[in-house]
């Protein structure tokens, strides 16, 4: 069996997004989830890629996206799995995210996207501890292979670019 490994997720310095420009580097404190840090921080929504919030939830852009315009949604109460969810957050969650569909598509013009969520580690979630539900604009044209076989991503536009294109396009 041969592998095949993701190297880009770890290829830029700290404090480096994957297109290479700076974002807030947020520690979380003790007992608390990054995303939990994020949300709750006073660093700018400019700086930190967060697009909308609601009662129980909010939504980012990916900084390690796996395509440009990667969103992702979440309860602002850091749960590992949706069984934790209440009923309020689950469908403040799914509100969100047909909202952030709406966004991506107005903002990027994708021929589709990929809406999903990794629960637990085995499941795929790189960050198991917080669910989040990701967006993820695709199109036919799409470089999917080439991170796999060319250690590479392929990302036209900068997320400073794609949080002011989804934010202006978030439905109200």
């Amino acid at each position: 069996m041969e592998y095949l490994r993701a190297g880009w997720r770890f290829g830029q310095p700290p404090g480096v997004g994957a297109d290479g420009q700076p974002y807030s580097d947020i520690t979380p404190a003790e007992g608390q989830t990054l995303f939990e840090a994020i949300e709750q921080s006073e660093v700018p929504e400019s700086e930190t890629y967060i697009l909308s919030r609601s009662q129980y939830c909010f939504s980012v852009l990916n900084i390690f996206p796996y395509n440009s315009g990667h969103v992702m949604v979440l309860p602002k109460r850091g749960v590992a799995s949706i069984d934790d969810l209440t009923d309020d957050e689950h469908i403040d969650l799914w509100t969100l995210v047909r909202q952030g569909s709406r966004a991506v598509k107005a903002a990027l013009f994708p021929d589709g996207l990929n809406i999903g969520v990794n629960e637990g580690q085995a499941g795929g979630g790189s960050i198991p501890d917080h669910l989040h539900v990701h967006i993820v604009p695709r199109w036919r044209t799409d470089t999917n292979f080439i991170t796999t076989v060319g250690e590479a991503r392929v990302l036209p536009v900068t997320l400073q670019t794609c949080w002011e294109r989804i934010r202006a396009n978030w439905p109200q």
